[in-house]
């Protein structure tokens, strides 16, 4: 399984994958290409006309205010379709845009569609990303809406070591963190200077460290226990 590529670490959580299985989605990609930190994969208001698969990198879902703010609603990891699903509506309703350096992989829609109705395991497994998608959504909203600053950035640490554990880019209790404060600002609903607050808080108290973008979760359980963070939204198989 070493080998396999992120997309498929990932929806071995979603489905008892058969060889088979393994196989098309190894042949899926129509093509590759490299996207530089700061891009938009797709606008708000575009017609997709491929499915995004990020395989390196971080990109995110986002949605400007007419003043300019940005609110991002969801971080997407190696693994992550980026729009399964969108096709179904025509347009986007929100931008998909690079964090850092990404590597996307495309999938062309009749494509993707056909895989769909020829293999049901493929099919469960890509149902159950969309299903956790909407919990991970969930999560956020009580985040946002019933926590803390301090509960909600502990919370997003944690969600995001068992999301990049899942696809093998942890190391014991750390991984490579690369968002400026401005953007975990945007990702919280709160400004630059209060994350670094926060950040300096968590730190304080013996939590987590940072250096050279990457973060150690010194004290998983006590994050855990300080943001109610229970990885069971996640749905993820311990026995892979």
């Amino acid at each position: 399984m070493a080998d396999e590529n992120y997309l498929i670490r990932k929806l071995r959580h979603g489905a008892n994958l058969e060889a088979e299985d393994i196989g098309r989605l190894e042949r899926i990609f129509d093509r590759f290409k490299s996207v530089g930190a700061g891009c938009d994969l797709i606008a708000e208001g575009q017609p997709p006309s491929h499915v995004h698969v990020i395989m390196s990198g971080t990109a995110c879902r986002y949605k400007v205010l007419p003043d300019g703010r940005r609110a991002i609603v969801s971080l997407l990891l190696p693994g992550d379709f980026c729009d399964l699903h969108v096709a179904i509506l025509g347009h986007m309703d929100h931008s998909i845009g690079t964090l850092t350096d990404c590597e996307i992989a495309l999938i062309e829609r009749d494509v993707l569609a056909d895989m769909l109705i020829h293999y049901p395991l493929i099919n469960r497994a890509c149902w159950w990303a969309t299903l956790v998608d909407e919990a991970v959504l969930r999560e956020w909203l009580v985040n946002i809406g019933r926590r803390s600053s301090e509960q909600q950035l502990a919370h997003l640490f944690c969600e995001l070591h068992a999301r990049l554990e899942t696809v093998g880019l942890t190391e014991g209790q750390s991984f490579f963190m690369p968002f400026t404060q401005t953007t975990l600002a945007d990702l919280l609903g709160i400004s630059a200077v209060h994350v670094q607050r926060v950040m300096s808080s968590l730190r304080d108290k013996g939590l987590l460290s940072l250096q050279d973008r990457r973060i150690n979760l010194i004290d998983f359980r006590g994050l855990a226990e300080l943001s109610d963070f229970d990885p069971v939204y996640l749905h993820l198989k311990t026995d892979i």
